[in-house]
């Protein structure tokens, strides 16, 4: 069967919609299905199922589609040996990190990677759950909020990342300043709300004080952390924030002193076949460097 053939398949059967399976490609969606439906001409059977909400796929195309998933770890696995085959680091490297943590820690601090490493690009993959598979390649390297749970994941620690509550200047002058966890019921709760991400923890705010009782109402929740912060800088309420995204904004308070947030372990994960990439031993060892460095401030050993 004609590679090309299952790739447009096997894309379409991932992304549910040929429309997406061409933005994958990089082709457009008409040849993505001239592709699939000269694969099923071949094959004298149906693969999906058209419907308005997108493609399902057939018995046939269920089968095929596990076929395809293995060919496409192969390929993925057969192209990051040759890459480390070089000499030196060169190449792509496919990295997946935190929002908040990505966005605001690690992307000013790239340029200190190109700079060592003129010859590795990065394509990096801003995202707060677990939607990209290392085992089957779809990134090489992760950093992570969590602890990885397969046994062919290596992962290192880099540091413990501390979290707590921060208000701005004027919201305080506003609002007055909380003495008592109590008095969080009657300022406004800024909350992470995402249910099925790890740093739900980050709902603090709506939580502290109220361990037999129902958390409090935020009046403002959202699914991404930078935008917590820009909300606190506002003055729209007060936050749990992670120590290290406010240290690059001074002027926000932290306020319950005494009462410290959630902490979260920062992880290196890669997988175990990746374990000689000199492309992925190259960004570890930068961002151990980069971390050790901003260790003596606000993260934890």
């Amino acid at each position: 069967m004609d590679w090309d053939k299952l790739k447009s398949f096997h894309a379409a059967a991932e992304c549910g919609s040929l429309t997406a399976a061409g933005e994958r490609l990089g082709i457009s969606q008409s040849a993505v299905s001239r592709q699939i439906t000269a694969l099923e001409e071949q094959l004298a059977m149906s693969l999906f199922q058209r419907h308005a909400r997108g493609l399902v796929l057939t018995d046939a195309g269920r089968t095929l589609h596990i076929s395809t998933s293995e060919m496409a770890s192969a390929a993925q696995e057969a192209s990051a040996a040759l890459r480390d085959q070089q000499d030196i680091a060169q190449g792509d490297l496919t990295v997946t990190a935190p929002v908040a943590f990505g966005s605001t820690w690690l992307v000013p601090r790239l340029h200190h990677f190109s700079n060592q490493h003129p010859d590795l690009r990065i394509d990096l993959r801003l995202d707060d759950g677990e939607h990209y598979d290392l085992l089957k390649l779809e990134a090489e390297c992760a950093i992570r909020l969590w602890a990885a749970d397969k046994a062919d994941l290596i992962q290192r620690k880099l540091a413990t990342v501390g979290t707590n509550l921060y208000a701005s200047p004027e919201y305080l002058a506003q609002f007055g300043y909380p003495a008592t966890p109590a008095d969080l019921d009657h300022h406004r709760i800024i909350a992470y709300g995402q249910a099925d991400s790890p740093i739900t923890a980050m709902s603090f705010a709506e939580r502290v004080g109220r361990d037999d009782e129902r958390p409090r109402k935020a009046a403002l929740m959202v699914n991404n952390v930078p935008a917590m912060l820009r909300a606190v800088e506002a003055g729209l309420g007060i936050a749990d924030l992670p120590d290290y995204m406010v240290s690059a904004v001074p002027r926000l308070v932290r306020v319950l002193e005494d009462h410290t947030g959630p902490s979260f372990d920062l992880y290196f994960v890669y997988p175990n076949n990746l374990k000689r990439s000199k492309r992925v031993a190259a960004f570890r060892d930068f961002l151990s460097h980069e971390v050790d460095a901003f260790r003596a401030g606000v993260f934890r050993a």
